[in-house]
């Protein structure tokens, strides 16, 4: 039964295309063969008569709901779906209790609960003890990274299966079932079928919406790319700010530009404005690379990002948003440095582990008569006026007999010329401690 015939309906109402095409078996989903095909899990585990429970993970549009259907029909279980949008305890009990019910009379039940990472870790960990007694076989569907949004418990009951944005060939496999359900091809050019399939952005329920919206047109030509933009409206990415999708995007970004490729780094950009992220997050992010990945290796990075935050404070979307691209091409393609990144890691670590250590007396100043009998400031020496300025005196606690060396400076841009001058500083200690 469809979800359109579950709601009451029968055959002769109108449907949309989109229920209309619903897969009726496991062969007819598109875009998923990796775990439904005969080498997949899910493939396997049908052919061997078995189905655990699962969590489906994977983006809107992609058959979550019609895959845990079609899983019910395979292994021979009622379908039981609820939301946990709409449903609280009670929903979950009265799940539980139809479960209970049909298992006495010899009829397993899959649950599939749509959004599953919406319930909080309490109404999750209701989901165990019917898990665990067979009442129930759990398919879970959520938009969300399972390892964030689930209970480890419930994790380690089910099996993640990791279902994949549909790519243009998939996508492309629906338009054609799509004017073979309508009996005529969709009114568009070459290219503004790509542009459809492109607007669908890996959705295939979506994209199906939008091909029934453009067979309805009946044009008297077909619609070239300027025409369908006209006509169709195009939603925005799915992006959500404070969810996975803008932990990925960012990560995207920020690694583009540790690896110096200032193309992707724009791409990315490009991506989080137009999604509609907060361009001042993006500035702060910006700073965090400078100093994180390319620090003294070039010193004026920071500043460049810095920059590019004042410059968008002062002339605002879009004009701004130029200074954020021209920082973040500045910082892919400068030499790039994780130098003073270690090295205060490593000293945070030395502090942490050595405690309350004090400065040795040469260093420490004595402004009183007692100070001055306990030898504070004895055998300082002036840096000033040391030939080259560079004393060589010892400076951390006496205590220490390992001296550590936590800023190891690379051969790459401004630092070069660290490295060497540190170099010769090290060389002048080593002589004065010998």
């Amino acid at each position: 039964m469809s979800l359109f015939e579950s709601a009451g309906l029968d055959d002769e109402a109108p449907r949309p295309l989109a229920d209309r095409l619903r897969p009726k078996s496991l062969d007819e989903v598109v875009g998923q063969g990796h775990v439904l095909g005969p080498e997949g899990p899910l493939g396997r585990m049908l052919a061997q008569g078995r189905l655990a429970s699962l969590i489906l993970w994977g983006p809107p549009g992609v058959g979550k709901t019609t895959i845990a259907r079609l899983l019910a029909d395979a292994a021979g279980l009622e379908f039981d779906a609820i939301s946990a949008v709409f449903s609280g305890v009670a929903d979950l009990k009265k799940a539980f209790e139809r479960a209970r019910a049909r298992r006495a009379s010899g009829q397993g039940t899959l649950l599939f609960v749509d959004e599953i990472h919406r319930f909080n870790r309490a109404q999750q960990d209701g989901f165990l003890p019917v898990a665990e007694e067979g009442v129930i076989t759990l398919v879970g569907a959520t938009t969300e990274n399972p390892s964030f949004e689930l209970n480890a418990a419930l994790l380690s009951r089910c099996q993640v299966m990791v279902l994949k944005r549909l790519d243009s060939d998939a996508l492309e496999q629906l338009l054609v079932r799509a004017e073979g359900e309508e009996g005529k091809a969709l009114p568009l050019t070459a290219d503004a079928r790509e542009a459809l399939t492109a607007m669908a952005d890996g959705d295939g329920r979506y994209l199906l919406n939008l091909a029934e919206e453009a067979f309805s047109l009946n044009p008297d030509k077909p619609l070239d790319v300027a025409e369908l933009a006209d006509i169709l409206q195009r939603r925005a990415p799915v992006y959500d700010k404070d969810r996975d999708e803008h932990y990925n995007l960012i990560s995207a970004l920020h690694k583009s530009v540790r690896g110096s490729d200032p193309d992707a780094a724009l791409y990315w950009l490009a991506r989080m404005l137009t999604a509609g992220e907060d361009p001042l997050y993006l500035a702060r992010r910006l700073v965090r690379m400078a100093n994180e990945d390319i620090g003294l290796a070039d010193p004026g990075a920071v500043h460049a990002a810095l920059a590019a935050k004042d410059v968008y404070d002062f002339l605002g979307s879009p004009e701004g948003e130029l200074a954020l691209a021209q920082a973040v091409v500045h910082l892919a393609c400068a030499p790039k440095s994780n130098a003073v990144y270690k090295a205060w890691k490593g000293a945070v670590r030395t502090a942490k582990a050595t405690g309350s250590l004090m400065p040795p007396k040469h260093i420490l100043n004595a402004p009183t008569q007692l100070m001055k009998s306990e030898g504070y400031g004895q055998g300082y020496e002036y840096d000033h006026d040391a030939k080259d300025g560079l004393s060589g005196q010892d400076y951390f606690p006496d205590e220490m007999e390992e001296r550590p060396v936590f800023y190891a400076p690379t051969d790459r841009g401004r630092e070069a010329v660290l490295k060497e001058r540190l170099e010769r500083f090290a060389a002048v200690r080593r002589a004065r401690r010998s």
